[in-house]
């Protein structure tokens, strides 16, 4: 029993020191130096060169062009007030800082959705007959959204000494209509704060900007200036329609700097003032307006991105071969 044993436990170690002298080799023919002298096998030799030649994964390549698209929403009339519908891209003449620009988008007629910004003036002078502007905002309002495209949308904003979002961009119109019923006139006017801070609103959305603002052309509260109100317009490429809604005749007791002011701005803008003779010709502004966003021609312009800095404001002149037409357009614009 004992040498049996003993036996078999002698048999386990001579296993077992065979089994490690054979693990030895094996590690030693798996780590063993290679000879720098020795040349590599034709074999060695192409798999070698294969893995050379071959290219590291590399990211796709990306390309950035800082081209910034400019557009001109033009209105064009006859010596009579008559609006042109049939122009074509070779009667404009584009020119920015008075170097000519090649037009590269046009459009007659477009029909680029449009964002549309009522502004109504809730001031303490508009108290008696805010009622009038209401029901021609009531008609207004449905006029834009049943004849355009069917992603025109408009917001109804008041403003007093401050500004207020009654309704913000959609096609709900009894939600406009349960905002305008419950305005009423108080306090005093910040039309510039308020021209600042819709154009900045309407800055992010894609299409026209279009600001149409119902008021006494008196500003008395603002923190902002004039020439605020101008820059925010022309950086977000807004069109402003100021309908100046007094029921004075006469110069006498109205705010004639206002109105002159409100003047320019809707010529630097592209659009245009409206005097309507009493409240009662407020739905014929409106109309009038309707009728230039539908017929207004889309220009637009690659400028030379070798000279651009930004916020630089350049002016622009767009005119037509025909020396009888006007051409109604923003004047400038700021670079981004």
């Amino acid at each position: 029993m004992l040498r049996h044993r003993s036996f078999h436990v002698d048999c386990i170690s001579i296993g077992l020191f065979a089994f490690l002298l054979l693990g030895q080799a094996n590690a030693s023919a798996q780590f063993k130096p290679v000879d720098p002298t020795a040349v590599p096998s034709t074999s060695a030799r192409k798999s070698h060169q294969s893995s050379a030649s071959a290219p590291a994964a590399q990211p796709p390549t990306t390309f950035s062009v800082g081209v910034n698209l400019v557009h001109v929403l033009a209105t064009v009339r006859d010596e009579n007030g008559a609006v042109i519908t049939n122009l074509n891209k070779d009667d404009f003449r584009l020119s920015v800082d008075g170097v000519p620009q090649r037009i590269g988008v046009f459009e007659r007629n477009t029909s680029l959705p449009l964002s549309v910004a009522v502004l109504i003036d809730t001031s303490a002078s508009t108290r008696i007959d805010i009622h009038y502007e209401e029901e021609s905002v009531l008609k207004f309002i449905p006029a834009l959204l049943n004849a355009g495209n069917s992603s025109d949308a408009f917001a109804l904003y008041s403003f007093n000494w401050r500004t207020s979002l009654e309704a913000d961009f959609s096609r709900s119109q009894h939600r406009a209509e349960r905002a305008l019923h419950a305005l009423k006139g108080e306090g005093g006017t910040s039309l510039y704060d308020a021209l600042y801070l819709v154009s900045d609103n309407l800055a992010d959305r894609e299409g026209r900007h279009v600001i149409v603002v119902v008021t006494d052309g008196n500003d008395t509260t603002s923190y902002k200036r004039f020439n605020d109100a101008l820059k925010a317009v022309q950086r977000t490429d807004v069109v402003v329609y100021p309908i100046v809604a007094v029921p004075i005749a006469n110069d006498a007791g109205r705010e004639v700097g206002g109105e002159h002011a409100l003047a320019t701005l809707a010529a630097a803008s592209g659009g245009r003032i409206f005097y309507p003779a009493g409240f009662s010709q407020l739905d014929e502004a409106f109309s009038d307006i309707l009728k230039d966003l539908r017929t207004q021609y889309l220009l637009g312009f690659y400028p030379d991105s070798a000279g651009q800095k930004p916020g630089v404001y350049h002016p622009i002149s767009l005119t037509v071969k025909q020396p009888n037409l006007k051409v109604i357009a923003r004047s400038g614009y700021y670079e981004p």
